[in-house]
Protein backbone atom coordinates (compact mmCIF):
# COMPACT_ATOMS: atom_id res chain seq x y z
CA UNK A 1 0.00 0.00 0.00
CA UNK A 2 1.09 3.53 -0.90
CA UNK A 3 0.34 7.31 -0.19
CA UNK A 4 1.10 8.35 -3.69
CA UNK A 5 3.42 11.06 -2.13
CA UNK A 6 6.52 11.28 -3.98
CA UNK A 7 9.99 10.51 -2.10
CA UNK A 8 12.49 10.04 -4.81
CA UNK A 9 12.75 10.67 -8.91
CA UNK A 10 14.98 7.86 -9.42
CA UNK A 11 16.45 7.44 -13.26
CA UNK A 12 16.54 3.83 -15.31
CA UNK A 13 19.88 2.62 -15.44
CA UNK A 14 19.67 -0.10 -17.62
CA UNK A 15 16.71 -2.83 -18.93
CA UNK A 16 17.27 -6.61 -19.42
CA UNK A 17 15.22 -8.54 -21.21
CA UNK A 18 15.84 -12.24 -20.49
CA UNK A 19 12.42 -13.69 -19.59
CA UNK A 20 10.23 -11.15 -17.59
CA UNK A 21 12.05 -7.64 -18.16
CA UNK A 22 14.76 -6.46 -15.50
CA UNK A 23 15.08 -2.74 -14.98
CA UNK A 24 17.98 -1.41 -13.28
CA UNK A 25 17.13 2.09 -11.04
CA UNK A 26 19.11 4.64 -10.04
CA UNK A 27 17.99 5.97 -6.51
CA UNK A 28 18.60 8.32 -3.64
CA UNK A 29 16.76 6.03 -1.59
CA UNK A 30 19.13 4.26 1.31
CA UNK A 31 19.41 0.96 -0.55
CA UNK A 32 20.76 -0.50 2.88
CA UNK A 33 16.96 -0.95 4.76
CA UNK A 34 15.31 -2.12 1.41
CA UNK A 35 14.96 -5.69 0.98
CA UNK A 36 14.83 -7.99 -1.44
CA UNK A 37 11.21 -8.73 -2.31
CA UNK A 38 10.49 -5.28 -1.08
CA UNK A 39 7.68 -3.56 -2.85
CA UNK A 40 8.21 -0.14 -5.04
CA UNK A 41 5.67 2.28 -6.45
CA UNK A 42 7.75 2.75 -9.70
CA UNK A 43 5.97 5.95 -11.25
CA UNK A 44 2.60 4.23 -10.26
CA UNK A 45 2.54 0.12 -10.60
CA UNK A 46 3.93 -1.99 -7.96
CA UNK A 47 7.31 -3.82 -8.58
CA UNK A 48 8.77 -6.16 -6.72
CA UNK A 49 12.79 -5.23 -5.73
CA UNK A 50 15.09 -8.17 -7.35
CA UNK A 51 18.69 -7.11 -6.58
CA UNK A 52 20.04 -3.75 -5.65
CA UNK A 53 23.39 -1.86 -4.88
CA UNK A 54 25.16 1.04 -2.73
CA UNK A 55 22.92 3.60 -5.09
CA UNK A 56 20.35 1.50 -7.62
CA UNK A 57 17.59 -1.40 -7.17
CA UNK A 58 16.09 -3.72 -9.74
CA UNK A 59 12.89 -4.49 -9.85
CA UNK A 60 11.42 -7.12 -12.58
CA UNK A 61 8.01 -7.06 -14.98
CA UNK A 62 6.47 -9.06 -16.85
CA UNK A 63 4.31 -8.99 -20.26
CA UNK A 64 1.33 -8.60 -18.38
CA UNK A 65 2.78 -5.44 -16.56
CA UNK A 66 4.07 -3.61 -19.76
CA UNK A 67 1.18 -4.19 -21.32
CA UNK A 68 -0.80 -2.88 -18.77
CA UNK A 69 1.50 0.26 -18.56
CA UNK A 70 3.51 2.60 -19.67
CA UNK A 71 6.63 0.97 -18.91
CA UNK A 72 6.61 -0.75 -22.29
CA UNK A 73 7.97 3.08 -23.54
CA UNK A 74 10.88 3.46 -20.53
CA UNK A 75 14.59 3.37 -21.92
CA UNK A 76 18.14 4.66 -20.27
CA UNK A 77 17.58 8.00 -18.77
CA UNK A 78 13.67 7.67 -18.24
CA UNK A 79 12.94 9.41 -14.97
CA UNK A 80 10.71 7.53 -12.73
CA UNK A 81 8.59 8.60 -9.77
CA UNK A 82 9.29 6.56 -6.40
CA UNK A 83 7.79 5.50 -3.44
CA UNK A 84 8.62 2.96 -0.62
CA UNK A 85 5.34 0.94 0.72
CA UNK A 86 4.38 2.06 3.93
CA UNK A 87 4.83 0.82 7.10
CA UNK A 88 2.41 0.12 10.19
CA UNK A 89 2.31 3.31 11.94
CA UNK A 90 3.83 5.58 8.41
CA UNK A 91 1.38 8.77 8.04
CA UNK A 92 -1.29 8.62 5.63
CA UNK A 93 -0.67 12.13 4.23
CA UNK A 94 -2.24 11.35 0.21
CA UNK A 95 -4.42 8.80 0.14
CA UNK A 96 -4.83 4.82 -0.34
CA UNK A 97 -2.89 3.92 -3.73
CA UNK A 98 -2.63 0.53 -4.18
CA UNK A 99 0.23 0.66 -7.03
CA UNK A 100 -2.11 -1.46 -9.65
CA UNK A 101 -2.84 0.29 -12.95
CA UNK A 102 -5.84 0.34 -14.35
CA UNK A 103 -5.26 1.90 -17.54
CA UNK A 104 -2.76 4.36 -19.75
CA UNK A 105 -4.52 7.37 -20.22
CA UNK A 106 -3.45 10.41 -22.49
CA UNK A 107 -2.65 13.74 -21.49
CA UNK A 108 -4.52 16.19 -23.87
CA UNK A 109 -4.02 19.72 -22.95
CA UNK A 110 -1.86 21.43 -20.06
CA UNK A 111 -2.04 24.80 -19.12
CA UNK A 112 0.08 27.44 -16.62
CA UNK A 113 -2.23 29.17 -14.15
CA UNK A 114 -0.19 31.28 -11.90
CA UNK A 115 1.88 28.68 -10.29
CA UNK A 116 0.35 25.82 -10.57
CA UNK A 117 -0.17 23.63 -13.89
CA UNK A 118 -3.77 21.96 -15.03
CA UNK A 119 -3.79 19.08 -16.73
CA UNK A 120 -6.22 17.56 -18.91
CA UNK A 121 -6.39 14.00 -19.40
CA UNK A 122 -8.47 11.49 -21.72
CA UNK A 123 -11.11 9.89 -19.58
CA UNK A 124 -12.28 6.60 -20.94
CA UNK A 125 -15.90 5.29 -20.76
CA UNK A 126 -15.15 2.45 -18.53
CA UNK A 127 -13.53 4.21 -15.77
CA UNK A 128 -15.87 7.48 -16.45
CA UNK A 129 -18.56 6.46 -13.22
CA UNK A 130 -15.14 6.18 -10.95
CA UNK A 131 -14.02 9.97 -11.06
CA UNK A 132 -15.95 12.53 -9.48
CA UNK A 133 -14.84 16.08 -9.10
CA UNK A 134 -12.88 16.72 -5.54
CA UNK A 135 -12.08 12.67 -5.69
CA UNK A 136 -8.79 10.93 -5.78
CA UNK A 137 -7.05 9.90 -8.47
CA UNK A 138 -3.24 8.59 -9.29
CA UNK A 139 -1.18 9.40 -11.71
CA UNK A 140 2.25 8.07 -12.72
CA UNK A 141 1.66 7.24 -8.80
CA UNK A 142 0.98 11.11 -7.80
CA UNK A 143 -2.03 10.96 -5.77
CA UNK A 144 -4.10 14.31 -6.94
CA UNK A 145 -7.45 16.07 -6.79
CA UNK A 146 -9.54 15.55 -9.70
CA UNK A 147 -11.07 19.57 -10.41
CA UNK A 148 -13.55 18.76 -13.19
CA UNK A 149 -14.76 15.98 -14.95
CA UNK A 150 -15.91 16.12 -18.77
CA UNK A 151 -17.59 13.24 -21.08
CA UNK A 152 -14.54 12.25 -22.07
CA UNK A 153 -11.53 13.89 -19.95
CA UNK A 154 -11.24 15.32 -16.29
CA UNK A 155 -8.54 17.83 -15.23
CA UNK A 156 -6.30 18.00 -11.95
CA UNK A 157 -4.05 21.08 -11.05
CA UNK A 158 -0.36 20.69 -9.98
CA UNK A 159 1.28 22.89 -7.79
CA UNK A 160 4.82 23.95 -8.43
CA UNK A 161 6.50 22.06 -5.86
CA UNK A 162 5.00 18.82 -7.11
CA UNK A 163 5.99 19.90 -10.29
CA UNK A 164 9.32 20.31 -9.19
CA UNK A 165 9.53 17.35 -7.08
CA UNK A 166 8.53 14.74 -10.17
CA UNK A 167 8.75 13.56 -13.27
CA UNK A 168 5.68 16.42 -13.98
CA UNK A 169 8.29 18.58 -14.70
CA UNK A 170 9.02 17.00 -18.17
CA UNK A 171 5.40 16.38 -19.19
CA UNK A 172 4.26 17.09 -22.64
CA UNK A 173 0.88 16.72 -24.67
CA UNK A 174 0.39 13.34 -25.72
CA UNK A 175 2.13 11.50 -23.32
CA UNK A 176 1.29 8.17 -22.05
CA UNK A 177 0.15 8.06 -18.53
CA UNK A 178 -0.53 6.04 -15.78
CA UNK A 179 -3.88 5.94 -14.58
CA UNK A 180 -4.81 4.25 -10.60
CA UNK A 181 -8.92 4.90 -10.35
CA UNK A 182 -9.31 5.46 -5.82
CA UNK A 183 -9.75 2.28 -4.57
CA UNK A 184 -12.73 3.59 -2.28
CA UNK A 185 -15.03 4.75 -5.54
CA UNK A 186 -13.87 0.97 -6.87
CA UNK A 187 -15.77 -0.15 -3.16
CA UNK A 188 -18.59 1.85 -3.93
CA UNK A 189 -18.92 1.25 -7.49
CA UNK A 190 -19.16 -2.74 -6.65
CA UNK A 191 -21.49 -2.14 -3.52
CA UNK A 192 -23.57 -0.13 -5.49
CA UNK A 193 -23.64 -2.80 -8.25
CA UNK A 194 -24.48 -5.81 -6.27
CA UNK A 195 -27.38 -3.95 -4.47
CA UNK A 196 -29.12 -2.61 -7.68
CA UNK A 197 -28.75 -6.85 -8.57
CA UNK A 198 -30.17 -7.58 -4.76
CA UNK A 199 -32.94 -4.77 -5.64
Amino acid sequence: MFTGIITDVGEIASIEKSGDTKIKIKTAFDTSDIDIGASIACSGPCLTVVDKGEDWFAVEASDETLSCTNLNEWEVGTMVNLERALKLGDELGGHVVTGHVDAVIVLKNLEEINDSTKLTLSLPDEYAGFVAAKGSITLNGISLTVNEVGVDFFSVNIISHTKAHTTFRTLKIGQRINFEIDVLARYVARMTEVNNKND
